[in-house]
């Protein structure tokens, strides 16, 4: 069979610092304009460790939650307070901007013949309101969240729905997120994987290592 390509969503298809960015950037939220970095970071960096304290400590939550608690300890760090800021940074979080070599490379593999899905943390309804905003609806043949199984990832549950998903082995999926941790556990289940590292940042000192290294997605296609 041809391979499966199965794509982390935010971060790697979707922007996440985007929308701080584009808060920071309308009138009326000057307060963000010298922090928006610093909270993005925060809030990406909270979001993906209550991910882990709670899959360790048995306590799961869907995306959408940790997403808001990520947010207020990112303000409340900051020393930003303001309800209607919080409020305009979460209503953001559903229409993410994606990366701009995305849409070409979904494309590009798709006429190619091969399928392809997302496999997120983020919850049914995040994922689907982020793929609708970006005008990607055509370009995957699956959106799977880890709410089916009710663990975050690296869990191998997790990895698992693919192979169900599209009655495959993992050595047919290629793997692709711009996330160290996530490849580490994709590639120990057995996926071949990609990591997409924008920041340029030294490989995870994990349990398994990416099988191939990009800057963006724009060679993705290429790995089929």
């Amino acid at each position: 069979m041809a391979y499966v390509f199965v794509f982390d969503a935010y971060g790697t298809i979707f922007d996440v610092a985007s929308a701080a960015r584009r808060a920071a950037q309308e009138p009326n939220q000057a307060a963000l304009k010298q922090h928006w970095p610093q909270v993005s970071a925060d809030w990406r960096r909270k979001q993906l460790e209550y991910s882990w304290q709670r899959t360790v400590a048995g306590q799961h939550c869907d995306f959408w939650q940790l997403t808001q608690d990520g947010l207020d300890w990112a303000l409340e760090a900051s020393n930003l307070s303001d309800p209607n800021l919080r409020a305009r940074l979460l209503d953001l979080y559903w229409e993410l901007a994606p990366f701009p070599e995305a849409k070409q490379a979904l494309q590009t593999i798709r006429s190619n013949g091969a399928k392809t899905a997302i496999l997120s943390n983020g919850a049914p309804q995040m994922l689907q309101a982020a793929v609708a905003s970006a005008e990607l609806e055509t370009e995957f043949d699956a959106v799977l969240s880890v709410e089916d199984v009710g663990v975050f990832k690296p869990h191998p549950h997790v990895y698992q729905l693919v192979c169900g998903r599209f009655d495959c082995r993992p050595k047919d999926i290629i793997f692709i997120s711009s996330n160290g941790w996530d490849i580490a556990g994709a590639a120990q289940f057995g996926f071949q994987t990609a990591w997409v590292n924008r920041a340029n940042e030294p490989v995870d000192r994990l349990y398994a290592r990416p099988a191939h290294i990009h800057t963006d997605l724009t060679q993705i296609p290429e790995l089929g």
